[in-house]
């Protein structure tokens, strides 16, 4: 096991944890459903900017993941529950695990959760 160090090792973080999304049995109709294959390079460097900038503090992302998930959740008819957001965490915590230890994997993990929670809560609170 080795450590988080730079933005190589937050790429294959990334891309191995939407490989797992992709597959899997709750999420994966909801992400292929809303990004179209060739769509997916750019989206996993947009996803690793993010990450970069949590576990690095590197102003690299540009976005807003409170409005995508918004939108998300009015295109399941929002339908978007805890559930989605439990087994998010679960692959992303086990994704981590499989790669990567020390403290930017805690951090990782950490800012993870507080994101989960609050993403919930805004798509929640923002339903018809």
């Amino acid at each position: 096991m080795k450590e988080i160090r730079n933005r190589d090792d937050v790429f294959v973080l990334v891309s191995t944890f939407y490989r797992a999304i992709r597959k899997d049995e709750l999420l994966g109709p909801v992400f292929n459903g809303h990004i179209l294959e060739e769509q997916w390079p750019g989206h996993l460097e947009k996803l690793t900017d993010f990450w970069v900038t949590a576990l690095f503090g590197v102003a690299s992302f540009k976005g807003n993941p409170v409005q995508a998930h918004r939108n998300v959740d009015k295109n399941l008819n929002h339908t978007m529950s805890q559930l989605h957001f439990g087994k998010w965490l679960q692959l992303w915590f086990s994704t981590i695990d499989s790669l990567y230890e020390g403290k930017l994997a805690q951090r990782a993990k950490d800012a993870a959760r507080k994101m989960a929670t609050s993403q919930y809560l805004a798509v929640w609170r923002h339903r018809p």
